[in-house]
């Protein structure tokens, strides 16, 4: 299994009060992997990273896509080794590429994104 793929598996179990549907695109490029709906009727979209050092890499397509899409989009980080996990509004995805994970995160651990995320809109 991809890291990716478990990655998903993990946040599907640990955020169970929202409701996700797994995107796989092959005909619109940099669509984020997750689509996500909470508790308050509020859509939400988030790509999954897994990265082994501090750099997050992101395709063209992605990064367009974030920047087209400034809102209720979102960026969960794993690093491997260390198991933290990140959260990043969409809107920053340019400074996320050029700072990686040092860049300050508005949720850290997967408690903290599931009560961000079941929070928007309320």
């Amino acid at each position: 299994m991809k890291p990716e793929r478990k990655f998903y598996e993990k946040v599907k179990k640990s955020i169970q009060q929202i409701s996700w549907i797994r995107l796989e695109n092959n005909s619109l490029h940099g669509t984020p992997d997750l689509l996500g709906y909470n508790n308050s009727g509020v859509f939400f979209t988030v790509e999954l990273k897994v990265c082994k050092g501090n750099k997050i890499r992101f395709s063209p397509h992605q990064i367009s896509f974030h920047v087209k899409h400034p809102h209720n989009t979102f960026i969960m980080v794993e690093a491997l080794g260390s198991g933290t996990v990140k959260l990043f509004r969409g809107q920053r995805i340019l400074e996320l590429e050029a700072c990686g994970l040092e860049l300050e995160a508005c949720c850290l651990g997967l408690e903290a994104c599931g009560l961000l995320l079941d929070s928007l809109g309320a």
